[in-house]
């Protein structure tokens, strides 16, 4: 079927891609839009991952404070300085900034992971199993399981994002990648959190964050 010029700038806008892009992912999706964006998507998260491996040491520092109560620093680094001042890039990174205070983060990712931590957590989750009357035999997969979903609980990159659950940072990332045409890496972070280490009376910041972030 003919893509009128008005369809491939419609797709233009929702997904950011280049007009020959979009007008060669309608042809293939004969015209079918909701198609041609997950088209696009899918071959931008292809082309995401080819950049994964260049060198990114630009970039910015990203800081943030939520009521005086968390505060946040992180670096995120690109392959040039152009991009770092990218309007799409810094909305990126102060979306970063914002999830590490909500969800708090112990890692970017599992790779940063201490293999002494990970076999303590074994070690208790293998535990509760038993305590648990499971049998022996499933006790090992459930424990798996368990430490997948730790995985998530404590890497940035792997935990659903606080605007949109559906997602993983680690798929938005790959995302802005995409979009953006360069390398992205989220190096590091520091999180603080007033009276963090003290004893006293339980309130959940992160939640208040969360909350905000969503309204």
């Amino acid at each position: 079927m003919a893509i009128s010029s008005a369809l491939i700038k419609e797709l233009r806008e929702v997904s950011g891609a280049g007009m020959l892009d979009c007008k060669k992912a309608l042809d293939e999706t004969n015209g079918d839009i909701e198609k041609a964006i997950d088209l696009l998507r899918e071959k931008g998260l292809s082309q995401a991952a080819k950049k994964s491996g260049r060198i990114a040491s630009e970039g910015v520092v990203e800081a943030y404070i939520h009521g005086g109560r968390i505060g946040v620093i992180v670096e995120v680094n690109t392959e040039t300085d152009f991009v770092a001042k990218n309007e799409d890039f810094r909305a990126f990174v102060k979306d970063v900034a914002m999830q590490i205070a909500a969800a708090n983060p112990k890692y970017v990712s599992r790779e940063e992971v201490q293999q002494d931590d990970i076999e303590r957590e074994r070690e208790v989750l293998t535990q509760q199993a038993l305590n648990e009357g499971k049998p022996a035999n499933i006790v090992e997969k459930m424990v798996e399981g368990r430490i997948d979903k730790f995985y998530k609980e404590i890497c940035l990159l792997e935990q659903p994002f606080i605007k949109d659950p559906d997602t993983t940072v680690e798929k938005l990332l790959a995302e802005k990648i995409a979009k953006i045409g360069e390398n992205i890496k989220i190096r590091r972070f520091t999180r603080y959190e007033v009276g963090e280490g003290i004893e006293k009376k339980e309130e959940n910041f992160a939640e208040e964050v969360a909350k905000q972030m969503n309204a």
